[in-house]
């Protein structure tokens, strides 16, 4: 069954894509299976190793030399073949599509780092996060529903991952704990509950749950979340902020709050797909100026998902005060 935008949705993305053809391009891609990319999982394989085994199955290729661990499957599959296979069930590689794995090359995790990654299920950029560690260091991975705690569990379980602590807390309480206990940490990955509306390709469901009110709503959750991830960051430390979505009330929004609010600095991103600088005005409201130093990533110009990165630098110790939100 072939789903469309809602007429607001719609309506919406032809105001962020105001080109003819660029938008054209949008609402057919939207409607094509994404790519089957994977990560290999260098905990447990090397990228050559992995290589090897898969071509003897499947076409594979290597399509940025900068990140040989990214790789995409070429031939055509069987449903559930990718997950069915052994490499995949032995841990050597994450079924993860590219736009997924823009945060954490944006973090940039090392060896030795203390590391929070705020809403962690499935486990995608956690396991990502550990093996960039080496599995050295502290990663904490954090999730609220036991559903998703068990998904996430297993994923670290499966992919070798051994400096992970997962917690079952509710991220703000988190956070506020962490931040008046005095703990802080190098790096954080917010990469926050969202709309979704890059997931298309993927997520078909997503073009009937769209919601305008449901953008409002996170928009307000992704601010406070953001201001009480900030506190227990240090200083000259980096959180990335990102999210699945397009709508730059989750986005651009989120990120001017930031920069209004609290003593950060908004990092110029090099990634490897093509970028799209962040959106200043959107209905009205003006944004930081900074904010064109973000992320957008529209399917269309990388055949992806859509994705938002950006990332922020501490400057200095944030002062406890009352609720900005």
């Amino acid at each position: 069954m072939r789903y469309e935008m809602k007429p607001l949705f719609k309506e919406r993305l032809q105001k962020l894509l105001p080109n003819k053809e660029d938008f054209e391009k949008f609402e057919k891609i939207i409607h094509i299976q994404p790519r089957n990319f994977i990560r290999c999982n260098t905990l447990k394989i090397s990228p050559e190793e992995l290589l090897k085994r898969l071509n003897e199955k499947w076409k594979v290729s290597q399509p940025f030399p900068k990140h040989s661990e990214i790789m995409i499957i070429e031939s055509e599959l069987a449903p559930g073949e990718l997950g069915n296979a052994i490499e995949h069930i032995l841990g050597y590689y994450y079924v993860q599509e590219i736009s997924s794995m823009l945060s954490i090359l944006a973090l940039n995790p090392k060896p030795e780092e203390f590391i929070l990654d705020l809403c962690a299920s499935p486990g995608s950029k956690t396991t990502q996060i550990a093996a960039k560690m080496q599995n050295k260091g502290t990663l904490i991975a954090n999730d609220l529903k036991m559903d998703r705690i068990a998904i996430l569990a297993a994923n670290l379980e499966r992919c070798g991952v051994s400096n992970a602590i997962v917690t079952r807390s509710d991220a703000i309480y988190l956070c506020s704990k962490f931040s008046k206990a005095g703990i802080k940490f190098d790096k954080i990955l917010l990469d926050a509950p969202c709309s979704g509306e890059g997931t298309l390709r993927s997520s078909p469901k997503t073009f009937l749950m769209w919601n305008e009110k449901v953008v409002k709503k996170l928009s307000r959750q992704q601010k406070k979340l953001l201001a009480f991830a900030l506190k227990c960051l240090k200083v000259g430390g980096t959180l990335v902020y990102s999210t699945c979505t397009h709508a730059p009330e989750e986005d651009e929004s989120v990120v001017s709050f930031a920069l209004e609010n609290f003593p950060v600095k908004l990092e110029t991103i090099a990634l490897p797909l093509n970028c799209r600088p962040g959106v200043t005005l959107w209905e009205g409201e003006s944004f930081n100026p900074e904010v064109h130093k973000t992320c957008r990533i529209y399917p269309q110009d990388n055949d992806s998902e859509g994705f938002f990165v950006s990332k922020f630098t501490l400057l200095e110790e944030i002062q406890e005060k009352g609720d900005i939100i």
